[in-house]
């Protein structure tokens, strides 16, 4: 009986979703005659790329009224399949994962959607947006034409149709493109696998235009003859107008990526572009009446474990920072830059006469948060999960855990030599017996280091951090986090592994207890936590330039990483995540563990870098077995 009141739910659910759509002017879109026509006119598109994932729930609205204000007229997203999918078959779209709700909001404020649901995304994002669970069978190929990931891939694109495919423009919602790979080009040019994703996306409900996006260097490989192909990246006009005559036999014309600056990541100086750079390049696109997409407009943040990495035979591996600000015309807490009124006063020079720019909303203030305490503490070693044994070390997603930390430790024989971790991934600390002998790292290639064993039977424990996976590149496929191959000492392998998973999903089963001198006693990582009262509430930013490594929550809420060597030192609190009276924050820090007092300041630290990057002995030596 319960199935079946279920399937009259969601069969209500799906009437009255049409139902809202349907009340809503219905308009016409086409790629013909070498423009963009809405109800046989033609329009540019003055686009901003904008992730509902990376802002809270509650800041949706603002952001949206905020891009609008701007005087665009449109918005791209992202969809994330790991949000949206967290483990296989179980379909995530609620909360802040309600893509679905985020275009009704998009449609109320007057803006048309792009929506780029491809489930590779690239965006800085962990693993591209693909699900850490995909890499669970070695052998299969993500972005592949291998038949379990299609599989998969289906599945979840079906689910992305029953949510979205109302939201259409022929049914009544504004979105009017739909994007099936990108950048594919980047990483390889099979037309067959190009029109598994087209068939997939037209199996799932969108009827519609479909698009694929490269910049002109790669666009050859990347697009799909009979599939319109947008132009990525800063070329001139004159270059973005020819090749999309000779890809696409004409216009319109449309840059689907054209960036403000860029990302960060730790460890390199924050990314930032002058507006006058700025204003140049997009007064010469606009002029031409090419329409283009902002990437980003408002780039938020990387909550949670979520950032990516990049790494590819000439960069070594570089993890994304928390903040996505990405020197973007809105900045990581919604308020407006100089490149926002720079833009605005573009589109007044090029848009209609006719063309409608609502009035900017008033500035959104941040508040300081006095310096409290965070007098309690929970030790690592004192609360183990199960035990999980193997011969060899097993990588995160062998134990069956996409993200944070696993403790790996076996027993040494006496003597001394150097300790090798083949395929290390990402940085981890290195105990003998408790006592912390240094750092690895996959950033610096510091995969060794120099151990004395006193005695038969020591304990060397290894606690690895997942530091994200690769967004980009040819390494997709080779992603497995942890300990990914194994470990020598004195050139023998070591084998007899206990294994132990922290992915700090919740502190629930965590025992806090007084941070007095004795509980200070240890040289592991450590939890602790703090209250701090508010008599309002605001934006705030934390101020972690005292601290080491680690990641915070509020109020149960994972703000993301912090990491001395910047370039970022602070980290976004938005308000929502925050309450009058009491306020609960949870720091676990793997460097500094004698820190212990935390503020709020009214302002984000984004571009200071630091040299001290290690703790403790190190030794920055690669050895070969």
């Amino acid at each position: 009986m319960k199935k079946y009141v279920f399937g009259f739910i969601s069969a209500l659910v799906l009437i009255l979703m049409f139902s809202s759509c349907s009340s809503q002017p219905k308009h016409e879109f086409a790629i013909a005659d070498g423009h963009f026509l809405l109800d046989g006119e033609p329009i540019q598109f003055f686009s901003g790329e904008i992730h509902p994932s990376r802002i809270p729930q509650e800041y949706w609205r603002d952001r949206l009224q905020m891009v609008r204000a701007m005087g665009m007229n449109a918005i791209s997203i992202y969809m994330f399949w790991n949000v949206h999918e967290p483990y296989p078959g179980e379909y995530n779209f609620d909360g802040n994962a309600d893509i679905a709700e985020f275009i009704r909001i998009a449609h109320e404020e007057d803006l048309w959607v792009m929506l780029r649901p491809s489930p590779y995304v690239c965006a800085e994002w962990e693993f591209g947006g693909y699900p850490w669970w995909l890499l669970k069978e070695e052998d299969m190929e993500v972005r592949s034409k291998d038949p379990k990931f299609i599989e998969a891939y289906r599945s979840y694109v079906m689910e992305v149709g029953k949510e979205l495919t109302p939201l259409l423009i022929e049914n009544g919602g504004p979105i009017l493109l739909v994007q099936i790979e990108n950048e594919y080009g980047f990483y390889g040019d099979d037309k067959e696998y190009l029109q598994i994703n087209k068939d997939i996306f037209r199996e799932a409900g969108f009827k519609g235009e479909l698009f694929t996006c490269d910049p002109p260097y790669t666009i050859d490989a990347g697009h799909l003859p009979g599939t319109y192909a947008a132009v990525n990246g800063g070329a001139a006009p004159a270059e973005v107008i020819e090749v999309q005559d000779r890809i696409n036999g004409g216009g319109p014309y449309f840059v689907s990526e054209w960036y403000p600056a860029w990302f960060d990541v730790w460890g390199k100086e924050h990314h930032t572009s002058p507006v006058e750079d700025f204003v140049n390049h997009l007064d010469s696109i606009f002029y031409y009446g090419i329409s283009l997409n902002m990437y980003m407009a408002h780039g938020g943040s990387n909550f949670g474990f979520m950032n990516g990495s990049n790494y590819d035979t000439y960069m070594p591996f570089q993890a994304q920072t928390q903040s996505y600000d990405y020197d973007a015309p809105i900045n990581e807490a919604g308020n407006a830059t100089e490149k926002f009124y720079a833009y605005r006063d573009l589109v007044k020079k090029y848009a209609p006469d006719d063309y409608y720019i609502p009035d900017v909303p008033a500035p959104k203030t941040s508040m300081s948060v006095d310096a409290f305490k965070l007098n309690e503490v929970a030790l690592i070693e004192e609360h183990r999960p199960g035990v999980i044994q193997s011969k060899r070390p097993l990588s995160f997603e062998d134990i069956d855990q996409g993200y944070g930390y696993v403790l790996y430790e076996s027993e040494l024989p006496k003597g001394e030599g150097w300790l090798k971790i083949n395929e290390l991934r990402d940085y981890g600390i290195v105990l003998l017996d408790g006592e912390r002998l240094g750092i690895v790292d996959r950033q610096t290639e510091l995969d060794s280091i120099y151990v004395e064993v006193p005695q038969e039977g020591s304990t060397i424990s290894l606690f690895i951090e997942n530091l994200g996976r690769i967004n980009f590149g040819t390494f997709l496929n080779d992603n497995r986090k942890g300990i990914t191959e194994s470990v020598y000492f004195a050139g023998e392998e070591i084998t007899g592994w206990n294994i132990y998973g922290y992915p700090f999903e919740d502190f629930d089963n965590y025992q806090f207890v007084a941070s007095g001198e004795g509980a200070l006693e240890t040289e592991w990582p450590l939890v602790r936590r703090g209250t701090f009262t508010l008599d309002e509430v605001k934006d705030t930013y934390f101020d972690m330039r005292e601290f080491g490594k680690g990641s915070l929550w509020v109020n149960g809420h994972h703000v993301g990483r912090y990491w001395q060597i910047g370039p970022q030192q602070t980290l976004y609190i938005p308000a929502p995540w925050l309450k009058e009276g009491e306020n609960e924050v949870v720091v676990f820090e793997m460097l500094k563990m004698w820190e212990n007092e935390l503020s709020g300041i009214d302002y984000p630290i984004l571009d200071e870098l630091r040299e001290e990057r290690f703790t403790g002995p190190t030794a920055v030596q690669q050895i070969e077995y």
